[in-house]
């Protein structure tokens, strides 16, 4: 009788499984994390589509501005649930400044509920150049992208200037 049970528990967890990326309104964009980008260029879209708050919740002293998720706009990143958006753009008032010296001239990125080695793996495999801290220890882990590469760019349009901290 047990048998039958944990059979049609399995049965049920398999089309729940199966049904569930359809009916989720997660976002993913972990392709946006290949560091081949701008603050502005990777947070515009996300206040366009109304998946962030355009207001930052928090703006760090190195004038990283963190962005809530809008609410029913579930935000994912390499399948991780996202907590936070982060960027700055030097120059752009969509940004706040922070009280000390700023992180450069563009960064973004986001704050993922997963422990540190399992969002760098995937980060790794994915061939993007970002860095991966942890935030809080098993919980949270921070991806960050130096967007100040995109503005090293020559006239011809081609990065000259490559950043990679790995």
């Amino acid at each position: 009788m047990k048998t039958v049970h944990l059979a049609k528990f399995s049965a049920l967890t398999t089309v729940v499984g199966a049904l569930l990326p359809g009916i989720s309104h997660a976002t993913s964009f972990e392709s946006q994390l290949d560091c081949k980008s701008s603050g502005y260029r990777f947070i515009a879209p996300l206040v366009a589509d109304k998946l962030i708050d355009v207001k930052p919740m928090r703006v760090e002293v190195n004038s990283v501005n963190a962005f809530k998720h809008t609410s029913g706009n579930g935000l994912t990143a390499w399948g991780f649930r996202v907590y936070a958006v982060l960027g700055y753009e030097q120059g752009d008032v969509m940004f706040k400044t922070g009280s000390g010296q700023p992180v450069g001239d563009s960064a973004y990125g986001v704050v993922v509920m997963a422990p540190a080695d399992v969002v760098e793996q995937h980060v790794h495999e994915s061939g993007s150049t970002a860095v991966v801290k942890q935030v809080v220890p098993m919980i949270m882990t921070a991806v960050f992208c130096d967007g100040s590469a995109i503005h090293t760019a020559s006239a011809s349009g081609t990065v000259t200037k490559e950043v990679s901290r790995r």
